[in-house]
């Protein structure tokens, strides 16, 4: 069972887990274990809150195909156990990210006194620039 906080969990009968060999270098490992982990959830066939499913199927992210699976391959480790932690904790931080609220952002101004010291030092910085010119006599 995965719990994703204090009144919501998924039973693991909803997660479906594949094993499926790694790619990449790993020698003769990569070739003889199926260490890789291929885990499918599917969002509307689960038993979350509707608001979760809600948030989860507007995100635009590419590990939640249009039929509203999410499908996560864990191939970072050499054991097929850490990849199936790993698998999980990405799904949990996944579904948790999705239902964060973000903070409304609040438009701020510059301050009367920074703009005047912006508008100062580009006055300055000009002045400057002026005075590399040509002599003439």
């Amino acid at each position: 069972m995965l719990k994703i906080s204090n009144s919501v969990s998924i039973p693991d009968e909803e997660i479906e887990l594949h094993a499926i060999r790694a790619q990449g270098s790993g020698g003769q490992n990569v070739n003889k274990v199926s260490s890789a982990i291929h885990l499918r959830f599917d969002i509307r066939a689960s038993s979350l809150p509707d608001f979760y499913k809600e948030r989860l199927l507007a995100l635009s992210d590419n590990r939640i195909s249009s039929d509203g699976i999410i499908v996560i391959k864990s191939q970072e480790h050499r054991s097929q156990e850490k990849n199936r932690v790993a698998a999980y904790a990405r799904l949990e931080a996944l579904i948790r990210g999705a239902t964060q609220v973000q903070k409304k952002r609040r438009p701020t101004k510059p301050t009367r006194s920074s703009q005047r010291k912006r508008m100062d030092k580009k006055t300055q910085r000009g002045q400057t620039k002026s005075l590399r010119g040509k002599v003439t006599y």
